[in-house]
């Protein structure tokens, strides 16, 4: 008959191994659920589970009524093709009436002389639902709020019709082989920032998205300025937030300055 001798240093570092392994696991546990959430700057402590679901990036409650802070939603504005389509002249004409009152700041025919945006030629959609975040205070600025508190939206819609039908203003000639901002022409794919091109009108244009060529570049790095801090917040989805949280203020200045010079007139 054998007989096994017990082996008691086996059992011994068996032993150990058991308790370092539940050590590291209390160490991370400590770490992930405690240690890590902390160092947020709104990390609140509402006892376990809180911080648990917050590690794990699920909603501490469900249903109805969890949240005691509703969404903050960009504007309220749905942008539908029919917003870009070529409007009557009977409403441009009704808008060219209503925009006597636009004219200290936008100018006479929408190109303006100060830093505010020029109108001349702006799509339609863009008046629109600027105007309407404006009314409902999505974007914010006194004069402007004042302003389109009176508005209709027949008002608004005859507006947005009068400025589109403007002629935009004259532009420096472009071409394929024009050295561009890398963000303009590019983007930064790394930084999830599209090029400038994608969206805002010369290459293409995304419903909603305002043609910037010949824009005042105060007002240009004013609003990117804005985006990037969170102070303006009507971009549907982030979208403008998302871009220009990432850029540099020299990059701002580049982005501002191109399209501002593309408002110069073109050379014979």
């Amino acid at each position: 008959m054998t007989t096994h001798k017990p082996q008691p240093a086996r059992h011994r570092l068996a032993w150990i191994c058991i308790g370092t392994l539940a050590a590291l696991t209390v160490v991370s546990v400590v770490v992930g659920f405690a240690v890590l959430p902390s160092a947020q700057s709104d990390y609140k402590a509402g006892g376990l589970w809180d911080s648990i679901c917050r590690a794990a990036g699920v909603p501490s409650s469900w249903g109805p009524g969890a949240s005691a802070t509703a969404p903050v939603v960009a504007s309220n504005v749905i942008l539908l093709p029919a917003m870009a389509r070529t409007a009557s002249s009977d409403s441009v004409g009704r808008g060219a009436t209503l925009a006597h009152s636009c004219t200290m700041c936008h100018g006479a025919r929408g190109m303006s002389r100060s830093d505010v945006p020029n109108l001349a030629g702006q799509y339609p959609e863009v008046v629109a639902k600027q105007l309407h975040d404006y009314q409902t205070g999505k974007r914010s600025n006194a004069v402007m709020a004042t302003l389109a508190q009176g508005l209709s939206e027949q008002n608004i819609a005859d507006l947005a019709a009068y400025y589109a039908s403007l002629p935009k203003a004259r532009l420096a000639a472009t071409s394929y082989d024009e050295v561009l901002p890398a963000l303009v022409r590019v983007g930064d794919p790394m930084r999830n920032i599209a090029p400038c091109i994608s969206c805002h009108g010369g290459v293409d244009q995304k419903l909603g998205a305002p043609w910037l060529e010949g824009m005042p570049k105060d007002y240009l790095v004013q609003q990117l300025v804005q985006f990037k801090s969170g102070a303006r917040r009507n971009d549907g989805e982030l979208q403008m937030r998302n871009v220009a949280h990432a850029m540099t203020a020299a990059e701002i200045d580049a982005v501002a300055s191109f399209y501002a010079r593309k408002g110069l007139p073109a050379r014979e």
